[in-house]
């Protein structure tokens, strides 16, 4: 980053600076993505900080007596060197300065004394305290000029208790373009050594907001964001950013921040703005962010309907992009196109309105990173507020309490709360302890925000912060409440194991042994995961080196196969989050994971990358057989000894991701893998879906699991003591795996001939029944107790004699409506069917349509009126389908029939 060889620049030479005379100092507040401290006291006060604007630079001290000691002098020369845009300009020093004016000249620069900023100038020295010429000065510094400034706002305060520091202060009102404040704070003073790299700044500043708050909500009881669009969540990261409407999970949908002299108010979806019962709320909103009360109201074109809302209410306001002489603008989050402007806007004291969510735009741009790449974001990330793909439910929440702002969740209050906690041996306490999910979120977005010297900043101390903590050893026999302070410990670990910590090792690596590996980047399917067989032991770094026309190709780099986030669970039995993602966006990529795992390429969905050779550092091989590839004695022998902790079972249609423990003594993989081809083909033979899949399924197994006994997706995932159902070929064979295939038949499940929630967990069972009864020989009856005659006959008689209620037509009721029609006319129909699907468009979503439909489809299959039948199992059959179908013979052998006698008799 530049700013590291800015610093030194600052700091050349200078060893510590002595600030124990009589002049007391104020603290500086920075902010922003460019603003960065140059000394700070051991209590985290900043006493000099840099930045720059525009084309120009800025050098701030914490007290205009420090511009005119001897102690600062060499320091002085460095600043006055930097900010100097070359080495014949100007360097114009305020008149009183003679101590410093007199040095510079000593020291060869051209000095110009003056009472003002003057024509041909390249450097400005002066204090803070007349701001008569603070927009020339902003403006000189923009276009290139360097300013050299000292004040303190403490005293100024104490005759001007009513005014706002930050925003009246007459050094605010100059240096705020640049993210510098001075504050009413006293800075520590003593003598302080120059650190080598950037110091790090305090986490957390306290401001007072409950001002801001009373006016923008104006005694509101209760903010409505009801109906059906939904809003996305905030992230408030900077130190002057505050919430003006949260949700009782203290997810904000509604936030403001000060920035330079401007400010901000974001609306995390754009129907708020013109939302009636949000009206009177949007209205003060204008009123706070235009500042002056210019009235001079611009609207972007796409939001037409907020336009006509505020001349409604005789406010005048044009509609345009962001143009001259405007005090405040308003427009939607989708856009970066005017961020250099908005940002000179703000940054110079106009009021910014940005409405818009970002969990769609993540939808669908999965390859890319919400807070990075996110248009809104490249606008609002600089303004201390970050728009997350994460949403908060609709509903009418209860207005903030601006008399409580001490108890309101503030990101960096809850860091500063957490540091004091994590050094405590007592649980969690309010209001951290009512926090935490929030608190964990944020943390987790943080982590991945654009680097800046203050982000930066506080993500290193959150680092070192953690790296006190002892890590709460976690299983199934010791979990841990997801309420207390090992459960956050766990989360938190992970999120703090930074690229940055990588850097320094990867460099080492990259002299040792590699491995390459060939990736299959053709993927007809969606996202797929492609093994490296290879393994990343905890904490430590790999380096992949992928080929040059791959990247930025939305390729990623996965370390972990546990992929559920068990966030919402009550107990941990590990960690909620344990996989690491990172974008290939450059041909060097390090990465690791606090928890380890295997090592996967990721392959956007629709590419057509060709292999791709991948040279790998730092990984270890583990234990991966596969089938028709991997020698049977060098699995015997070596490989399936390997002392990774994960294994992998690899056949064209289907990856087993086990323990490896679980594959020590499995002597015959490729008889396994055989009989798993023969049953991926029967899944696709049902399905009327080519015999390879896009993708091939996977199976992860896990110590816990987000949901059930195991659950359909990509990948599957099951826990621990199914890894021998999926591996151990006796089992399979003899007593079947219908829990598995249950969850690959949910994977081939289809929204047009679903009727959720009936059939959810009943045809996926048609699977089950067709692999154990074609594949693995077990008939249904064997293959699940629920399919024994008779308890099929007492589910079918409690249905009937109930009135045949569709409410009641769910899992083995449901199936057995299927299971009669496969036993009246075989298999055949069902393939038909699920092929003519495929090419079917136009379907209604709703099941009584849907329902219909298949009636009708399957009785032209079998050339049988099966309406009686349906309607026996209670389906709300419509007459145009009975006409339709009322050619065709009635099915005699109808099972239904004496089940319907039994009742009527």
């Amino acid at each position: 980053m530049k700013v590291h060889e800015d610093y030194h620049s600052l700091v050349h030479c200078i060893g510590s600076l002595d600030f124990s005379g009589e002049a007391v100092p104020c603290k500086l507040l920075l902010t922003g993505d460019t603003a960065f401290p140059v000394l700070v006291t051991p209590k985290k006060d900043v006493l000099i900080a840099a930045a720059r604007y525009g084309k120009g630079k800025v050098v701030v001290m914490a007290h205009e007596g420090y511009l005119n000691m001897n102690e600062f002098m060499d320091f002085l020369k460095n600043a006055v060197s930097w900010l100097r845009p070359n080495s014949e300009a100007n360097i114009g020093v305020q008149n009183a300065l003679h101590l410093l004016a007199d040095n510079l000249s000593v020291y060869g620069s051209r000095v110009q004394k003056t009472s003002t900023l003057t024509e041909g100038l390249g450097v400005f020295c002066t204090n803070g305290y007349d701001d008569s010429q603070a927009q020339q000065i902003i403006s000189f510094v923009r276009e290139g000029g360097g300013l050299l400034i000292g004040a303190q706002a403490w005293h100024w305060s104490y005759s001007h208790r009513e005014e706002n520091v930050l925003h009246h202060f007459p050094g605010n009102k100059i240096i705020s373009v640049s993210g510098v404040y001075f504050t009413s704070d006293y800075g520590e003073k003593g003598k302080f050594c120059v650190t080598e790299n950037i110091p790090q700044t305090t986490i957390y500043t306290s401001f007072d907001f409950s001002l801001d708050q009373k006016y923008l909500l104006n005694g509101m009881s209760q903010l409505d964001i009801s109906g059906s669009n939904i809003p996305s969540d905030l992230l408030l990261h900077g130190a002057l950013s505050f919430p003006i409407g949260l949700s009782e999970n203290k997810q904000c949908f509604l936030g403001a921040t000060y920035y330079g002299k401007g400010r901000v108010v974001v609306a995390t979806h754009e129907s708020y703005l013109s939302k009636p019962e949000l009206k009177t709320l949007m209205l003060k909103v204008i009123s706070w962010l235009d500042i002056n009360q210019n009235r001079r109201i611009g609207v972007h074109k796409n939001l037409g309907s907020f336009a006509e809302l505020l001349k409604g209410e005789n406010i005048p306001c044009n509609v345009s992009s962001l143009v001259s002489d405007l005090s405040v603008y308003c427009c939607k989050s989708y856009s970066d196109a005017e961020a250099k402007a908005i940002h000179q806007f703000v940054a110079e004291g106009g009021g910014l309105l940005i409405a818009g969510h970002a969990w769609y735009w993540s939808y669908q741009n999965s390859d890319l990173d919400v807070l990075t790449h996110y248009p809104g974001n490249k606008i609002l990330n600089k303004f201390g507020i970050s728009i997350l793909d994460r949403t908060i439910p609709e509903g009418n929440y209860k207005a903030i309490n601006p008399d409580k702002t001490n108890e309101q969740y503030h990101f960096h209050r809850a860091l500063c709360n957490l540091q004091t906690e994590l050094q405590s041996s007592a649980e969690l306490k309010p209001p951290l302890s009512t926090w935490m999910i929030k608190l964990r979120q944020d943390v987790t977005a943080f982590m991945r925000l654009p680097a800046s010297p203050i982000i930066s900043s506080i993500q290193s101390q959150f680092v070192e912060m953690m790296r006190t903590c002892d890590i709460p050893k976690v299983s199934k026999a010791c979990p841990v409440s997801s309420c207390s302070k090992e459960a956050l410990i766990l989360c938190l670990a992970h999120e703090t194991f930074t690229v940055s910590q990588e850097c320094d090792e990867s460099n080492n690596l990259e002299k040792g042994p590699s491995v390459t590996v060939e990736i299959d980047g053709t993927n007809p399917g969606n996202d797929a995961w492609r093994s490296t067989g290879l393994y990343l032991a905890p904490r430590k770094t790999a380096v992949l080196e992928f080929p040059a026309s791959v990247v930025q190709q939305g390729l990623k780099v996965q370390v972990g196969c546990q992929a559920d986030d068990l966030s919402s669970a009550e107990k941990y039995c590990r960690a909620p989050v344990v996989v690491r993602k990172c974008h290939v966006d450059r041909q060097k990529v390090s990465v690791s994971c606090f928890w380890g795992g295997l090592l996967y390429i990721i392959v956007k969905a629709n590419s057509n990358l060709g292999i791709i050779p991948v040279k790998v550092y730092g990984a270890e091989p583990a234990p991966v057989y596969i089938k028709g590839k991997t020698n049977l004695d060098s699995w015997l022998q070596s490989v399936r000894y390997l002392p990774a902790p994960w294994a992998e079972l690899i056949t064209e249609n289907i990856i087993l991701t086990v323990p490896s423990d679980a594959i020590r003594s499995l002597s015959d993989p490729e008889a396994l893998l055989s009989l798993w081809d023969k049953i991926m083909v029967s899944i696709t033979e049902l399905a009327a879906i080519p015999k390879t899949f896009p993708r091939p399924e996977r199976f992860v197994a896990d110590v816990q699991i987000s949901a059930g006994w195991m659950h359909a997706g990509y990948p599957i995932m099951c826990h621990l003591e199914s890894a021998k159902e999926l591996t151990d070929l006796n089992v399979m064979q003899t007593v079947g795996i219908w829990g598995p295939i249950h969850e690959l038949g949910h994977n081939q499940q289809k929204i047009n001939w679903e009727f959720p929630p009936h059939t959810t967990e009943a045809t996926c069972n048609l699977w089950s029944v067709y692999v154990h009864e074609t594949v693995l020989g077990i008939p249904r009856n064997k293959a699940h107790g629920s399919l024994q005659p008779e308890t099929r006959a007492c589910y079918i008689q409690e249905y009937v004699k109930n009135g045949s209620n569709l409410e009641q037509w769910d899992v083995w009721t449901a199936l057995e409506t299927y299971l009669q029609l496969q036993e009246g006319f075989g298999w055949e129909p069902f393939k038909r069917l699920f092929k003519d699907y495929q090419s079917m468009s136009g379907i209604s979503n709703d099941n009584k349509s849907k329902m219909n439909l298949w009636a009708e489809k399957f009785s032209e299959a079998v050339q049988t009126n099966l309406i009686p039948f349906f309607e026996a199992w209670g389906w709300p059959i419509e007459e145009a389908t009975r006409i339709k179908l009322s050619a065709l013979p009635v099915w005699e052998k109808d099972p239904m029939k004496p089940y319907l006698s039994a009742i009527k008799s």
